[in-house]
């Protein structure tokens, strides 16, 4: 007869397998044994796996012990806690072929690829070559499609389409559009001249013109063939179908298909269309409208985003790549700092996140700012939600107070305390939240398009790290690497990741936006600053801040220094057979009736995504064409037929 372990054995073996320790104490944090925000949601989806317990977000937190967490789950198992927990359940779609909506993130990079956004691209998109050695070049072409083709059979999501309402499908796995076809350049007799150009070519083309999962696929391949036995892998994926996260499952299971031919990856239970069909029911839900109020009766309390000195206006500009400053925090270093924060009691994100918000603090002039943060926001409703590809990603708001004379350790715990807080009401997108913080400040500009980005930890939370080798590919070398993203709506964005034990910090940025010298100088205090921390003693001096909490008044260009956008059209019923025909199609598109030829189309319940649907009706059915960002700037009845009018 065999026994079933207790809830604290099973507990201490989740803990033990997440942190790659023997033995785990009952009454260590979390955070002090190695663990960080990204780990501690699968932790949360195995608990719910092996113990059938679903945590509520607020459970999801790094400062707490083992012994904590299975009182917890006591009180859970028996209906004695009072916290929620995650309303919904993810279960297999009827019919996998079906659409599905797009989730927030996913409707602004949509709409941002139909020009919707000031700082707008045709295609929203990541590109990343790396560098691979000792490279098998008769068998690494015809390994590297095969690996492509079982992948994509694999992981649906690489097989899905936009469609033109806003909504996305998966292709069949045998449709013969499904699998992206790898493109070889065979450089290998070529000069090093040539090759360096060639490669260079293939860089810019791949960089400014990204895969579109609206006309076809949503990645994009080439194998450039090189001397000596190296090679280059050049890849473009569009953020409407992966993230950062996903990014990573990518990768590594694309190498280890191209390392075994015969490899097999373990089966996924649910898909990406599953679970966004799962969670699209959040907003009838209690849990998410208690998230939506809490948010909402915090808004009118937000501080403007950081006043970063601009030269150009974002309106009139029309980047076609993002400028990017990269640079490492090798090994030692970047280990002295993980050990400072562990000591200190927050995660190297945090810690990471208050670094950039004193450097942007410092050139802004004051203390007080909004920033978005760009969050892996994978629920945990299923153990193999983080084995799934997916634009799972989401943006959230984090005010920021930087409290003047304060340590850089109590800077740092004071803005965990922050993300702990905002992650804990995350059923509501922090895209849903800008709308309508957009709408109060009268304002359907980016209200926070500076923006802090971390996937610090991925790899101990993923269980294992991108293999070195893949077989007829060779040594993949992911330190030798060229990127470039495209991402609407972002003046600024820092990002920070992990290749082997060091740390990667990048800069992308609207170059036409900014003084050079001024994100050159930048991006040298942050990185010193980083560097700083490894150093004991460096957290516990006071922090030098300007004194002015908000932003001083001034005349010249700053961010998200905005004039209110609202519109003084005399208001009545539509007058014009022209204003008629928009009305009636508002009326069906928004289920009202008797609209006011004056009447904001957001505050009409109207979002972007609906507003690019209404657009298109106008334009296919009554012959009606507006570009979008000319909508945003006069969301009326009136102010689109003024602009949809000949004599315009």
């Amino acid at each position: 007869m065999t026994t079933e372990p207790d809830t604290s054995t099973v507990l201490a073996e989740i803990w033990s397998e997440l942190l790659g320790l023997d033995e785990v104490p009952p009454d260590s944090s979390f955070l002090n044994l190695g663990g960080d925000s990204v780990l501690a949601v699968r932790m949360s989806a195995l608990v719910r796996r092996k113990l059938g317990v679903a945590l509520a977000l607020a459970d999801v937190r790094v400062e707490i012990t083992l012994a904590e967490l299975a009182d917890l789950v006591a009180r859970r198992s028996a209906g004695g806690s009072t916290d929620r927990a995650l309303p919904v359940e993810v279960a297999r779609r009827p019919d996998p072929n079906a659409p599905f909506p797009l989730l927030p993130l996913q409707q602004g990079y949509f709409v941002g690829q139909q020009d919707g956004w000031e700082l707008s691209y045709g295609s929203a998109h990541h590109y990343v070559d790396i560098g691979l050695t000792d490279v098998d070049p008769d068998e690494a072409p015809e390994a590297l499609q095969d690996a492509l083709r079982r992948l994509v059979q694999h992981q649906p999501t690489l097989r899905a389409r936009v469609l033109h309402d806003g909504q996305q499908r998966i292709l069949p796995a045998d449709d013969p559009e499904a699998v992206p076809t790898v493109e070889v350049v065979d450089l290998r007799e070529a000069s090093a001249t040539e090759a360096n150009a060639t490669v260079a070519a293939i860089r810019s083309q791949m960089s400014t013109n990204g895969p579109d999962p609206a006309h076809g696929p949503g990645v994009a391949m080439r194998l450039t063939l090189l001397p000596g036995d190296r090679a280059r892998l050049h890849n473009a994926v569009s953020l409407l179908i992966i993230d950062g996260w996903s990014s990573n499952v990518f990768y590594r299971d694309l190498f280890a298909l191209v390392a075994d031919w015969n490899a097999v990856l373990p089966p996924l239970e649910v898909d990406y269309g599953d679970y966004v069909t799962s969670v699209s029911g959040l907003p009838d839900t209690d849990a998410w409208e208690a998230d939506r109020d809490w948010w909402f009766e915090r808004l009118d309390e937000f501080p403007l985003p950081p006043a970063l000195p601009l030269v150009a206006d974002p309106r009139e500009v029309r980047p076609e790549l993002m400028g990017t400053r990269q640079t490492t925090v090798d090994a030692d270093t970047w280990a002295a700092f993980r050990q400072q924060c562990t000591a200190h009691g927050v995660t190297p994100s945090a810690a990471m996140f208050t670094a950039y918000a004193i450097v942007l603090a410092r050139q802004a002039g004051h203390r007080r700012m909004l920033l978005n943060s760009l969050q892996l926001n994978r629920l945990p409703l299923h153990p193999d939600v983080h084995r799934i590809v997916g634009a799972f990603a989401s943006t959230m708001l984090i005010p920021v107070e930087l409290a003047e004379g304060a340590s850089f350790a109590e800077l740092a715990a004071d803005n965990q305390r922050r993300f702990g807080e905002s992650a804990a009401h995350n059923l509501i997108s922090g895209v849903e939240v800008s709308r309508e913080l957009g709408r109060r400040r009268g304002t359907h500009r980016p209200v926070a398009p500076i923006v802090f980005q971390s996937t610090l930890g991925m790899d101990a939370a993923m269980g294992e790290r991108v293999p070195e080798n893949a077989g007829p590919l060779g040594r993949i070398d992911m330190a030798d690497h060229h990127q470039q993203l495209r991402t609407p709506q972002v003046a600024l964005e820092v990002r920070m990741f992990e290749l082997g034990d060091e740390m990667y910090l990048v800069f992308s940025l609207v170059d036409e936006l900014f003084d050079t010298a001024t994100v050159d100088g930048m991006f040298r205090e942050l990185t010193g600053i980083a560097r700083m921390l490894a150093e004991p003693g460096s957290w516990n001096a006071p922090v030098a801040l300007p004194s002015a909490a908000d932003a001083p008044e001034s005349d010249e260009p700053r961010v998200g220094r905005y004039a209110r956008q609202d519109r003084t059209e005399e208001s009545g019923a539509p007058r014009t057979e022209l204003e008629c025909t928009i009305a009636e199609v508002w009326e069906e598109m928004l289920a009202i009736s008797g609209v006011d030829r004056a009447a904001d189309f957001f505050a009409l319940g109207g979002d972007s995504l609906l507003a690019v649907r209404v657009l298109g009706k106008l334009a296919r059915e009554k012959g009606i064409a507006v570009a979008v960002r000319d909508f945003l700037e006069a969301p009326t009845i009136s102010g689109l037929a003024a602009l949809a009018s000949p004599e315009r």
